[in-house]
């Protein structure tokens, strides 16, 4: 199952992804917001990445106005690797090369057309591994020790 979750910025776009994923029959929760009332992004970004970083969920696509913010509260938690991808080819490598587990994207930097794209080339690609494993392992490595 797939988490998503967007500030009023990143509403439209959301909709438009969950048509997608419904569209490749994947199983997603919405975690709001569900208007275009103005709201507070963290709220909605810490929904996602508390429940990826428990392991509640193995991946969240998150979405604001350019996607930073929401990219700066995900990476917030341990074990989260969220991807602000700007096209195709980063949100590829945000897989292949990172392993990203929460997907970014900006409701207002993007066309609808592009974000699709970007969300199957995320959700097809595959973890390389090897050397970048090693480089995970940095991170995690990090996170253990800033938690101490």
């Amino acid at each position: 199952m797939i988490l998503v979750g967007s500030d009023h910025g990143g509403l439209e776009l959301k909709e438009a992804i969950k048509r997608l994923l419904s569209e490749r029959g994947i199983a997603f929760e919405d975690c709001g917001t569900d208007n275009g009332n103005s709201v507070d992004y963290p709220d909605f970004g810490i929904k996602v990445a508390r429940r990826v970083s428990a392991g509640e969920a193995e991946k969240g696509i998150l979405f604001c106005g350019t996607g930073i913010g929401m990219s700066i509260v995900a990476n917030k938690f341990p074990k989260v690797r969220a991807a602000l991808a700007a096209d195709p080819f980063m949100a590829r490598m945000a897989k292949e090369h990172n392993n990203a587990n929460i997907l970014v994207l900006g409701g207002r930097v993007l066309d609808e057309a592009t974000a699709r794209e970007m969300v199957c080339t995320w959700l097809d690609a595959v973890f390389e591994g090897g050397r970048h494993q090693g480089r995970l392992d940095k991170i995690t490595a990090l996170e253990t020790e800033l938690m101490k």
